[in-house]
């Protein structure tokens, strides 16, 4: 079912093609037991639809019957019985019908819902396959919204299709043999005509509320796109004191959605209006041809009844036809998005041949690499150089340098121009790349926390991990005691993004949960750049216990922070300024000592100020400082 799923498409313009490429879940392989729901909700469908045609005859012979239109041998009782018997069969066939129906859905409720949750799940993988360029540039709020619409449209376009438009026009065609058959040919022309002018109707009017949908679609997109974004920012948003101004950005999204929304339902107003205008003439004509029969005694007047009875049950599905068509082809508008998603080719992809990476001792190697994220732009130009098995090499250099673009392709969120990039001599991009992230470890800058316990944020670094080794991990990190102060200890929640612990803290679980994970390979990303002077000194020392015997690669800003790795590589403009240890650099007098002896410069102002703060009994400093 997979390679077939492959040839869904986004092409709204051809409706029957994406149907047909919807099979696959309609029609799941692999689940004998859903494709049996699937024949025997169809099997009771079409039963219904017959069982419903029963039911004007009944009407029509309850009323003639009580008109003596029926030949009852001119026995009284037995006239009075034959009536209320086709009275009650008329309601009983009417439950029947119901009952079928319900059981119908039933049946099919599971398949659905099957569906839906097969491309739930298809669409949530396909996002996390996706490059990392794709997520820096599309915002979280519209791509949950697009999902989230998607899977309704989905569901609707399952359910519509295959229960309801083939019986639909099964019961079309039976209604037309009986009129023909039962009437003439003129009550079938002018049925057939009523039918298809409704039709012709319902789908250009559909088509062109399909416009005003998107619009409404776009309009919600970019409403729930900035009220989310302002809640993610919502220390941001404090500090600055831009609450009114946010309100208003979301409120003039809102007033575009309100003005997409009413035209919306403006147009199904006309819609309605035009479908009923149509079946009213069709409904009239075919009545006045009945009553003129009816003087003329041609018909009876359960003829004119039944006529009526079956117009009237004609009208449920010619109105659910065009319900079915607008709501296909919405679907069809909500999923376009979905299906785009979709079509999005991953951007680092596993070689054909890719085999899973081979640790002997976790050595790395960047060769001659050139990198860019635009073209225009080169980041990286030609850098070389090795981080020997167990050993730490730190890369610094000033903002936009490069240095964090290296852990990236060293992660390969992104592959090279050119070069290589080599673990134990295997390039990168000719293993699995689930192999190569699971033998690096990575403590970023940003440490962002899933909004769960602490246990399941440290437990990630090795889902299987059991609660012992939860705990050495957390105590390795140096955060086990602060945990256990806590009233609900592992399971205190964090937050939404971890929000209700300090930086430290979260710096902590992240370097747990990287212990946890005990990888051969060791990525610190400026893991203490946001940090205090005294909570970046503790979380250094818990850092330099993770990173022995590690093959580690530090990205820092801070140089304190990288004094006793055994290569320090100074990147500048993305090449290699200069590289040496921490004394050597400091010799050479160049770029590297310019950056320690400003970095140090600005620690001791710090500490001078912090110091004379301190022993400022009168508060003179803070009296001396500018009124606010």
């Amino acid at each position: 079912m997979a390679d077939r799923k492959k040839t869904i498409s986004a092409d709204s313009s051809n409706p029957l093609y994406t149907l047909i490429n919807l099979w696959p879940y309609m029609w799941p392989a692999g689940r004998p037991d859903l494709k049996m729901r699937v024949v025997w909700a169809s099997v009771y469908l079409l039963i219904s639809k017959f069982v419903l045609l029963l039911v004007p005859y009944f009407f029509k012979w309850s009323i003639d019957a009580l008109n003596g239109k029926i030949d009852m041998a001119g026995v009284l009782p037995t006239f009075m019985l034959g009536a209320v018997a086709l009275v009650i069969a008329y309601n009983v066939t009417r439950l029947i019908q119901l009952a079928l129906n319900q059981l119908r859905d039933a049946l099919f409720a599971s398949v659905g819902q099957h569906a839906v949750r097969q491309l739930a799940f298809r669409t949530f993988v396909h996002m996390h396959q996706l490059s990392l360029r794709f997520h820096l540039e599309r915002k979280t709020g519209g791509l949950s919204r697009i999902i989230e619409r998607g899977t309704k449209g989905i569901e609707t376009i399952v359910r519509f299709t295959i229960l309801n438009t083939v019986p639909t026009f099964v019961e079309f065609l039976l209604t037309a043999v009986i009129f023909w058959w039962g009437y003439g040919f003129s009550y079938l022309t002018v049925t057939a005509l009523t039918v298809w002018l409704y039709i012709w109707f319902t789908v250009r009017a559909s088509d062109w509320r399909i416009a005003i949908r998107r619009n409404m679609n776009d309009s919600d997109t970019d409403a729930n796109t900035k009220a989310i974004d302002s809640l993610l920012n919502f220390e941001t948003v404090k500090y600055f004191g831009n609450e009114e101004m946010e309100a208003r950005r979301f409120d003039q999204s809102m007033a575009r959605y309100e003005k997409a929304a009413t035209d919306v339902w403006t147009s199904l107003g006309w819609l309605n209006f035009g479908q009923g205008v149509i079946f009213g003439l069709g409904t009239t004509v075919m009545l006045v041809l009945s009553a003129l029969a009816v003087i003329s005694g041609k018909q009876s007047v359960g003829d004119f009844v039944f006529i009526n009875s079956v117009l009237l049950q004609l009208s449920v599905p010619l109105n659910f036809i065009g319900f079915v068509y607008r709501e296909i082809r919405q679907g069809l508008t909500d999923i376009e998005e979905m299906f785009d998603l979709l079509e999005v080719q991953p951007e680092v992809v596993d070689a054909p041949d890719a085999r899973p990476l081979t640790i002997h001792q976790g050595a790395i190697a960047f060769r001659d690499v050139h990198f860019a994220y635009d073209a225009a732009r080169p980041i990286l130009k030609g850098i070389s150089f090795e981080v020997p098995a167990g050993k730490t090499v730190a890369v610094v250099g000033p903002s936009g340098a490069g240095k964090s673009t290296l852990s990236r392709l060293l992660y390969r969120f992104y592959d090279v121009q050119s070069g290589a990039i080599t673990i134990d001599g295997q390039d990168v991009r000719s293993i699995t790349q689930k192999s190569l992230r699971s033998a690096i470890g990575m403590v970023p800058q940003d440490t962002v926390l899933f909004n769960d316990t602490i246990a399941y944020n440290v437990r990630y670094g090795r889902p299987g991990a059991s609660d012992a080794e939860v705990l050495a991990a957390a105590d390795i990190a140096q955060i086990g005691g602060f945990i256990r102060q806590l009233p609900e200890g592992f399971e205190t929640r964090v937050g939404e993004r971890g929000l209700k612990l300090s930086g430290g803290e979260k710096q902590r679980v992240a370097i747990a949960r990287t212990v946890l994970k005990a990888p051969p390979v060791l990525i610190l990303d400026e893991a203490t750049s946001a940090l205090d002077t005294t909570t970046e000194r503790e979380i250094q020392a818990a850092l330099d216990v993770v990173s022995k015997n590690r093959t580690t690669l530090v990205i820092a800003h801070r140089l304190s922070t990288v004094i006793g790795a055994d290569e320090i590589i100074v990147l500048k403009s993305g090449e290699i300024a200069e590289r040496g240890t921490h004394a050597g650099l400091l010799a050479q007098n160049g770029l590297y000592a310019s950056m320690w002896n400003r970095q140090r410069e600005a620690t001791e102002a710090a500490e001078h100020l912090k110091q004379v703060r301190e022993s400022d009994d009168l508060g003179v400093i803070d009296r001396l400082a500018p009124a606010t």
